[in-house]
């Protein structure tokens, strides 16, 4: 039997700090809407606050709901929601006023309450009731509109158990990606940055160069192209099978290599616009505003006029041009300039030096770390189909149309 009530029956919300918060270097983490992805939330560049303001703003004592606790869901409530976060025994996030806290009561589970929020039927109803607001601000009076559906707690658990099992799969697989990559980035370390490459100790240099590696500009050394969007007003242009990716498809993956974009143009779309179609396995670098996002494509594709789009040969493959461009991402973004936003230029970006070490060595790193890259994509792969499995049934769960039977997730139809 599935009851229906409005979240804020069921629920507590909040949202974080009102007050400017001073940041410093090391300290708590402090969470605010650009922290969430359609992946989860993304700390690689979240800012800091001492103990002390974390302890004056977001105080356990306090009766308004701003500092999160374990089994709390936090999202994001401006621009871009993203995906819910489920709070951890191990968490401890400040969070600021564009981020907000639901403590679900005693009748809602909230593992389940965190998959319930990212059903499609939740997501669609949040998009429709914010997109009058500006900047698609959420508030926290529109969060409890929100309709709840959930059955009694004992099904809420086995549903968020069997669905929970899928995310810890991949988990796992996402830990050996880690593991992998890193492997290999310390191979391409080791060899092109410290140059402890194979026979270094034999190697004769020249102006600190090893005999027989070239200083080229990049103009010279591998093929480099842009992008362009074809006329949003013409219908013909979109809803092809031809991939075609925007920085956001970047910045929002959970992994190295993209299989689709979000959007697809057609032949035509492609022919009557500046974008260039360009093989699988190229190194896509968002250009604009975020310098130096990197992706690989794993089928043909094309991309907006956000990227520079590095294609691969035989002397430069594309996992070691994947790396050069990562270990070299700060000077692309001190080479970047702009009034509106940040860019660096095509033209700009083909004038860098690039050093193209001896045909050889490259080959011998390509052979070690390319079974590396290969494991890691099909890891990913596999990922993509457990999450196509998982939201598969995460709808017909959560409606009831699919019931777990028993302990063991055996599932029915009813």
């Amino acid at each position: 039997m599935q009851t229906q009530e409005k979240l804020g029956a069921k629920c507590l919300v909040g949202d974080g700090a009102h007050a400017s918060i001073k940041r410093v270097d090391i300290g708590i983490p402090y969470l605010s809407s650009k922290n969430f992805k359609q992946a989860g939330i993304d700390l690689s560049s979240v800012s800091f606050i001492s103990n002390n303001d974390y302890e004056k703003h977001f105080k356990v004592s306090s009766k308004a709901l701003t500092r999160p606790q374990p089994n709390d869901l936090i999202f994001s409530i401006i621009g871009s929601i993203g995906a819910p976060y489920l709070i951890s025994e191990n968490d401890k996030f400040g969070i600021s006023s564009s981020v907000a806290i639901i403590r679900p009561k005693e009748e809602v589970d909230p593992k389940f309450l965190f998959y319930y929020l990212k059903t499609d039927a939740v997501q669609n109803y949040v998009e429709a009731i914010k997109s009058g607001s500006a900047q698609g601000f959420l508030s926290l009076e529109m969060i409890r509109s929100i309709p709840l559906q959930y059955p009694r707690k004992s099904a809420q658990e086995k549903i968020a158990s069997l669905l929970g099992t899928y995310d810890e799969l991949m988990e796992v697989n996402d830990q050996r990606i880690t593991v992998l990559e890193e492997t290999a980035r310390e191979l391409y370390k080791e060899w092109f940055v410290r140059m402890r490459f194979p026979g270094y100790k034999m190697a004769k240099f020249e102006k600190g160069i090893p005999k027989g590696w070239e200083m080229k500009k990049i103009v010279n050394a591998f093929e480099v192209i842009g992008g362009g969007t074809p006329s949003t007003e013409k219908d013909e242009y979109w809803g092809g099978n031809i991939n075609w990716f925007t920085p956001t498809d970047i910045t929002g993956s959970d992994g190295i290599f993209l299989n689709e974009a979000k959007n697809c143009v057609s032949e035509r779309g492609l022919k009557e616009s500046s974008a260039k179609l360009f093989p699988a396995y190229s190194i896509m670098m968002t250009s604009r505003a975020t310098i130096g996002a990197v992706g690989i494509n794993s089928s043909i594709g094309c991309t907006n006029q956000g990227f520079i789009t590095c294609i691969p040969n035989d002397e430069l493959p594309y996992i070691f041009l994947y790396f050069w461009i990562l270990f070299n991402k700060e000077t692309f973004e001190m080479m970047a300039s702009g009034s509106t936003f940040l860019e660096i230029t095509k033209g700009t970006f083909k004038k860098v030096n690039i050093l193209v070490p001896e045909k050889e060595i490259v080959k011998q790193y390509h052979n070690l770390a390319e079974p590396i890259f290969k494991q890691i994509e099909n890891l990913q792969q596999q990922n993509t189909q457990l999450r196509q499995i998982r939201d598969r049934l995460l709808p017909r769960l959560i409606s009831g149309k699919l019931k777990v039977k028993t302990e063991r997730e055996e599932l029915v139809c009813p």
